[in-house]
This record gives structure tokens, C-alpha cells and sequence, in this order.
């Protein structure tokens, strides 16, 4: 599994629409795709959100986010992420 963190940005809609079902939706749809998410949080400021998951590789990562704003109106950018331990090694080898 790889880690991704999802950053979203609410369209107007989005904000109207929101809700703890279409949260469960969301879950399911993550999940779907053989994802499983860590954490979720909403921010203040240019972001909205931030969910932090772990899919199977970068396919499952990119039909999420696709997935996730046709079904919420929620623009998702989705970065993979490693633990700094793993970046330390990339950087010195």
C-alpha cells in the first residue's frame, strides 16, 4: 500500500451539499477501490480538506480522486507521500 494525501477545495455546491452521508459515501468509494483512509481533517484557509489514504498504487489513488469530485463537486489534488525516513534513504544512495 502507498500513503496519499488527498487536499481538497470546495466548490460552492460542495459546501451546500455536505454532509456526514456523503462523507460514508466518500469512505465507501475509497474503499471500493481498495483504499482505507488514516485520517480526515478540515482546514482553514486556500485548502478545505485533507484526507490522508493508503490504495494499492497510484491507479486506485487517481480513480479516486476522479471518483470523489464527480460525486461531491470537491476539486481534489493528490500527492503521493513517503515517511522522511524513506526520503533520507532515496537522497543519499
Amino acid at each position: 500500500m502507498a500513503t496519499f494525501l488527498m487536499f481538497g477545495k470546495y466548490s460552492a455546491q460542495a459546501v451546500k451539499e455536505a454532509s456526514a452521508q456523503r462523507s460514508q459515501d466518500a469512505l465507501r468509494v475509497i474503499k471500493k477501490l481498495g483504499g482505507e483512509m488514516k485520517a480526515g481533517y478540515a482546514l482553514l484557509g486556500e485548502t478545505d480538506l485533507v484526507v490522508v489514504v493508503d490504495f494499492p498504487g497510484i491507479e486506485a489513488a487517481i480513480k479516486a480522486s476522479v471518483d470523489l469530485s464527480k460525486m461531491t463537486g470537491i476539486a481534489f489534488t493528490t500527492c503521493p507521500a513517503i515517511p522522511l525516513e524513506e526520503f533520507d534513504q532515496i537522497i543519499s544512495g
